[in-house]
């Protein structure tokens, strides 16, 4: 007697596509290379350019996002490149996934890119730029597990809008920074007090801050992706 098989559900939509750019990425590692690369490349210039004796520990929370903020849209754009690639995105959107299981699993593997990013940058920071990362690396840790989640998010959803441009780098970058600003710069005043000895506790309204933007661009894309990918 042959035994039905039933589709997966949402999350088991949501894990095929995560698991699918996370093989990918595996295989080349072209993502996490190139956009570490890159943000590595933006530290060290900007620590050469703007670290002396005095202010060394006090540039280096702007280092840190803003070679992120760049990292991130070069990651954004890699991911989405490979979905136009020999009609990925089409086989895609004919397939039974659910559009907002297709955005959370690209969002996803976006975050744990970014993550991986995060993991190369800030230790070569804290090393151009003296900090004291057995002091504060629990605190940039959850800063960066508040601000990189809304980050993929937002690029995961204006990606989408974008893929199908020209110049979609251009018009991404374009789009996708000023929707940034508020949760890079949280992010950068709370790695800021830190650095000068805050604790965790006392920056709880960044964290609020963050963790609102994290919110609603996860609602927005799960919500409108499929509308933003048919329009």
């Amino acid at each position: 007697m042959a035994r039905s098989t039933r589709p997966p559900g949402w999350l088991g939509f949501t894990w095929l596509v995560l698991s699918k750019d996370l093989h990918i990425e595996r295989k080349s590692g072209e993502i996490v290379t190139t956009s570490g690369f890159f943000a590595l490349l933006v530290a060290v210039m900007a620590s050469v350019a703007f670290s002396t004796g005095e202010n060394r520990a006090a540039v280096a929370p702007g280092v840190i996002w803003i070679s992120m903020a760049f990292a991130s849209v070069l990651a954004i754009s890699r991911s989405w490149h490979r979905e136009r690639e020999e009609g990925a995105l089409t086989g895609l959107l004919v397939s039974p996934v659910p559009r907002g299981a297709i955005f959370t699993g690209k969002a996803l593997g976006v975050t744990l890119f970014l993550f991986a990013v995060e993991g190369l940058v800030i230790p070569v920071a804290a090393l151009l730029f003296a900090l004291d990362l057995t002091r504060i690396g629990g605190g940039l840790l959850g800063i960066a597990l508040a601000a990189t989640p809304g980050v993929a998010a937002s690029g995961t959803l204006f990606g989408a809008m974008t893929v199908r441009t020209q110049a979609r780098d251009l018009v991404l970058a374009s789009v996708l920074f000023p929707l940034l600003s508020p949760t890079l710069l949280a992010a950068v005043a709370a790695t800021r007090e830190l650095i000068v000895g805050a604790g965790l506790g006392e920056l709880g309204d960044y964290f609020v801050l963050m963790a609102i933007f994290d919110l609603i661009f996860w609602a927005g894309g799960i919500s409108l992706f499929g509308l933003l990918l048919e329009g």
